[in-house]
C-alpha cells in the first residue's frame, strides 16, 4: 500500500526491497511472488535478496551485536540482511510496520469481540506467552522465579480505563507496549547498524488515533485488516491483499538443525552458560534434543529464544 500511494503521489523510479530464506522443513522462506508483483505493478527498481544460509550463518553474529536487547523473533536477520542492502542504494527508507497492531491484523483479535474480560486475559496470554507459568518455574532456575508477572501485566493493563470492551483493551497494549517494545524497536535497531533511517507511516500519530476510533468489527471482520484491505482495493493488486495471512519467514531460526543447533549448542553448553545459571540444565537438554517439537504459540522456537539470549550476552561480553 504504501509503494502504491507513493506511485499515486508522482514518485517515479522507486526503490523497492524485499528479502527471502531457504525454505526449511516445507517451510516456504520467502514471499517474493507478493513482492515480484507488486514491483511489477508499479513498475518499481527492484532489489531482491536472498539470504543463503551462508549469508545468513555469516552476518548472525553481528546481527545480535547491534542488538540494544535480546530480541528472541526470527525476524531480526532479515531486517538486518534487509537494511545492510538498502543502505547501500538509499539513506531513508518507508516501512509498514503497525499496520497489523494499528487495523487488527492478528489472528487473536476476532476470538476477543464477544469475549468477557477475564477470558480475554487467558486468550490473550495462551497467545502471547511463550510459556505457561507451569513451564517457566521448569525452564528457569528458582533465583529468578517470584510471581507470575506476565499474568499480572495483561491484568493491569487490561484493567486501565479508556477501553471499554477486551477486543479494544489488547488493541491498546499491543499498539502502546507490544509495537514499542518488539516490532518497532527491532526495525529501529537493525536500520540504524548501517545508518540507514527508516520510516513508519502507519504509526503516523493521526492515522493511529483515527483507527482507534474506528469499532472493532470494522477492523476484525474478513480475517483482519478488513477497512485497510478495502481501501487497498483502490490501489493495489488484490491478489496481494487475499493471500494467506504471512509473517516474516526465517525458518532456518524456527527448525533448528546442522550448523544452526550446534551454535545453539555450542552456546548452552559453555562453562559461561553453565556459570550463569539462568536455565535449568534438564530443560535445556531436553529443548537441544529434539528443537522441532518445542514451538511457541506464536510459531517461534523455544531453543533459538533461549540460544539468543545467551548469544546476546556473550557478544555484549556480559
Amino acid at each position: 500500500m504504501i509503494v502504491g500511494l507513493l506511485s499515486q503521489l508522482g514518485q517515479k523510479d522507486l526503490n523497492t526491497f524485499s528479502v527471502g530464506f531457504e525454505n526449511v522443513a516445507e517451510e516456504e522462506g520467502n514471499e517474493f511472488r507478493y513482492s515480484d508483483l507488486i514491483a511489477e505493478h508499479f513498475d518499481t527498481i527492484h532489489h531482491k535478496i536472498f539470504a543463503s544460509h551462508e549469508m545468513l550463518l555469516g552476518n548472525l553474529s553481528d546481527c545480535i551485536g547491534a542488538m540494544s536487547e535480546p530480541m528472541v523473533s526470527h525476524d531480526v536477520i532479515g531486517f538486518y540482511l534487509l537494511s545492510q542492502e538498502v543502505s547501500r542504494h538509499v539513506k531513508v527508507v518507508q516501512s509498514g510496520q503497525g499496520a497489523d497492531e494499528v487495523f487488527a491484523g492478528y489472528h487473536w483479535y476476532p476470538p476477543l469481540i464477544n469475549a468477557s474480560n477475564r477470558d480475554a486475559i487467558i486468550s490473550y496470554g495462551e497467545v502471547f506467552f511463550d510459556r505457561d507459568f507451569h513451564e517457566y518455574t521448569k525452564a528457569i532456575n528458582s533465583d529468578y522465579i517470584h510471581e507470575d508477572h506476565a499474568s499480572l501485566f495483561v491484568e493491569e493493563n487490561f484493567a486501565k480505563a479508556g477501553a471499554e470492551e477486551p477486543i479494544d483493551k489488547a488493541l491498546r497494549l499491543d499498539t502502546t507496549v507490544m509495537l514499542v517494545d518488539d516490532p518497532v524497536k527491532r526495525v529501529d535497531n537493525t536500520t540504524m547498524a548501517f545508518g540507514l533511517e527508516a520510516r513508519v507511516p502507519f504509526l503516523d500519530h493521526e492515522l493511529v488515533e483515527l483507527a482507534a476510533k474506528i469499532p472493532a468489527e470494522f477492523k476484525i471482520k474478513d480475517g483482519g485488516k478488513h477497512v485497510l484491505k478495502e481501501v487497498g482495493r483502490r490501489i493495489i493488486p488484490n491478489e496481494v491483499i487475499d493471500r494467506p495471512k504471512g509473517y516474516f519467514p526465517v525458518p532456518a531460526l524456527k527448525y533448528l538443525e546442522g550448523e544452526y543447533l550446534e551454535i545453539v549448542r555450542k552456546l548452552l553448553d559453555s562453562d559461561i552458560a553453565r556459570k550463569r545459571g539462568i536455565f535449568r540444565s534438564e530443560y535445556v537438554d531436553m529443548l537441544l534434543q529434539s528443537p522441532k517439537e518445542h514451538i511457541t504459540p506464536l510459531r517461534g522456537s523455544k531453543l533459538w529464544q533461549i540460544g539468543l539470549l545467551e548469544y546476546w550476552l556473550q557478544e555484549q561480553g556480559i
